[in-house]
């Protein structure tokens, strides 16, 4: 899942960019309200995470932009503005949440995964084929009552082929799903996290779930 942070101090810009990316997202971040737009309408993320107070142009108006725009992802404003007139503002100009300063990151991470689920209309954290399981609350991943280590851009991949299980999806867009503006990877990348999750999902069981359609791409199914 590709996230964007719009957050104008700087410490605090790394630390989620950072941490968010340690648990599993795709991760882009900007400093001013100015950058925000022009990612936003350059980029397909999932969620966005939206300061108020920006240089150049404030999120309030970010958002009242967006939404103008009929770009519709889910936004999660965060401020340090409390009053009930700024969350007000925020939620009826178009914010999916409202979470003020200061907060406790395990809270926002529980805020970021209810309005991801809401997008994608998952009523809850687990999803499943099989015995193949993706908790995207723990991030445990699990074949039978097999535990299965991967890493963060492996587990991207996986989340993202079983949020479109059955579907046929191309390396092409699991590499937009899974990139920022600092990735350097390609879609021959992809092709080697295909490999290390086959060996791990795959190999030792003997019902296959990850199957290769030449020339088109990937797709998580039941063979």
């Amino acid at each position: 899942m590709r996230l964007l942070i719009c957050e104008d101090e700087k410490h605090l810009n790394k630390t989620l960019t950072e941490r968010l990316t340690k648990i599993g997202y795709t991760v882009d971040s900007c400093f001013d309200g100015e950058d925000a737009l022009y990612y936003i309408e350059n980029t397909r993320y999932d969620g966005i995470i939206l300061d108020v107070m920006m240089p150049k142009i404030n999120g309030f108006e970010v958002l009242r932009i967006m939404r103008e725009k009929k770009i519709l992802t889910p936004v999660l404003m965060l401020t340090a503005k409390d009053s009930d007139e700024d969350i007000i503002n925020g939620l009826d100009i178009g914010a999916n949440d409202y979470l003020t300063k200061p907060f406790s990151f395990e809270i926002l991470c529980a805020r970021i995964r209810a309005m991801l689920r809401v997008k994608e209309n998952v009523t809850g954290s687990v999803l499943e084929i099989v015995d193949l399981s993706l908790d995207t609350t723990t991030r445990v991943v699990k074949r039978g009552d097999t535990v299965i280590e991967l890493s963060s851009k492996e587990y991207s991949v996986l989340e993202y082929l079983m949020r479109n299980k059955g579907i046929i999806v191309s390396k092409e867009k699991i590499e937009e799903n899974i990139r920022n503006y600092e990735y350097e990877g390609s879609s021959d990348v992809i092709k080697v996290y295909i490999h290390h999750l086959r060996k791990k999902i795959d190999d030792n069981f003997d019902k296959k779930l990850l199957h290769t359609i030449k020339n088109v791409g990937y797709v998580i199914k039941e063979d």
